[in-house]
């Protein structure tokens, strides 16, 4: 995992993905391995309950946890039974809800074994290691056309409501343009109130309630598949991940103050190419993304799979304040977006040689990174900080 200093010309960063202070040299960072799982681990979540506890995903239906320095013998959660895997199936996506601590409520995605997407709430028992499989409250399904692209992702923002990832519905190109369609679930990046209504009720500011044809779901549109995202603990600012299709892997930034509404373009373009129509296909209401890769450049294999990760907000590491950091499944190469002398920089950082699932952080901010080659736990760590 030697770091590889490379600044790529094709990386593109506008001033906006870029949050905190301006570094005087280039980050420097060290994946530190924790811990090994009997499983996919392909997501990392903590309950910001005081316990200090990672929550670690695998793909076939457990949920593990990382705490002082092991993991413990028996899963957190174990819905295997109910779960579709693997693939781009599974247990894909957990969030504890803001006030878990005081009412031991979390929320799983995952697809069932007719492959279609549900998102649950489960509630944790007396052992705060335990949660109960019996316990699952279905907040909303939607049905899978394909097997693929089912995104997955869960994260409660700042505003408290629940946010889901959902990818256009699979197979190759969105057949079904799902993703334009506002009258599909599918594509799209969901905003739920999970605490009032029998299964959830709408937030009254999202951007289509009362648009005729329009499910009032939707916070944001125009995504393939958006595998994994993150909310700035610091700004509030959101940062999507995009999973591309044949040439272009993207980065879409959405600032805290935005009021949604956003069509991120897909399937009208892929990165900041026109895809379907193949010209013409911008009409100047799509949001392009803020950092876009190619899957080859000059001969060399880049990546094929984005998987996104958060803004630096940890107390461990004082340099790396502000940095942004994301990876690519298909190489395990690490980079870094980040302010230096006045200007915006994306430079890989390492060549990890892992297969990277998800990027997730801690209750004080550090950066933790899951990789399924050796089923693997990393922490993120400043190779400059003694």
């Amino acid at each position: 995992m030697k770091p590889k200093a490379s600044t790529l010309a094709w990386l593109v960063v506008p001033g906006l993905l870029v949050g905190g202070g301006t570094l005087q040299a280039a980050p420097k960072v060290e994946l530190q391995q924790l811990a090994t799982f009997d499983g996919d681990p392909i997501g990392i979540a903590n309950a910001a309950d005081g316990s200090d506890r990672l929550f670690i995903i695998l793909q076939d239906g457990r949920i593990m946890i990382y705490s002082r320095g092991v993991v413990l013998p028996d899963p957190f959660l174990d819905i295997s039974d109910r779960v579709s895997c693997c693939g781009e199936q599974g247990l894909l996506g957990l969030a504890f809800h803001p006030e878990y601590a005081q009412n031991g409520q979390f929320y799983v995605d995952y697809t069932d074994v007719n492959g279609d997407t549900h998102v649950s709430r489960f509630l944790v028992t007396n052992d705060p290691n335990v949660a109960d499989p019996d316990s699952e409250k279905p907040v909303i399904a939607i049905d899978q056309p394909f097997s693929n692209h089912n995104g997955g992702q869960l994260q409660f923002g700042p505003d408290r409501y629940l946010y889901i990832g959902m990818g256009d519905g699979g197979s190759a190109g969105d057949p079904g343009n799902r993703a334009q369609d506002l009258g599909e679930l599918l594509g799209k990046l969901l905003r739920l109130d999970v605490d009032h209504g029998t299964r959830y009720s709408i937030p009254p500011s999202n951007p289509f309630v009362g648009v005729p044809g329009a499910r009032p779901e939707i916070w944001a549109y125009g995504l393939r598949n958006p595998w994994r995202f993150s909310f700035d603990r610091a700004t509030g600012d959101l940062i999507i991940a995009d999973v591309g299709q044949d040439n272009w892997e993207e980065i879409d930034f959405q600032l805290a103050s935005s009021p949604g509404g956003e069509n991120y373009g897909w399937r009208r373009m892929e990165g900041k190419s026109c895809y379907n129509p193949p010209q013409n296909c911008n009409d100047g209401t799509l949001t392009l993304p803020v950092i876009v890769y190619p899957h080859f450049h000059m001969g060399d294999f880049i990546g094929c799979a984005v998987i996104g990760g958060y803004r630096y907000r940890g107390p461990s590491f004082p340099a790396l304040r502000g940095v942004y950091f994301f990876g690519d499944d298909c190489t395990g190469r690490l980079w870094a977006a980040f302010s230096q002398g006045g200007s915006k920089k994306v430079l890989q950082i390492s060549e990890t040689g892992l297969e990277l699932t998800s990027f997730g952080e801690d209750e004080a901010g550090d950066q933790y990174v899951t990789e399924i080659a050796g089923n693997g736990l990393y922490k993120l760590i400043d190779a400059q900080t003694p």
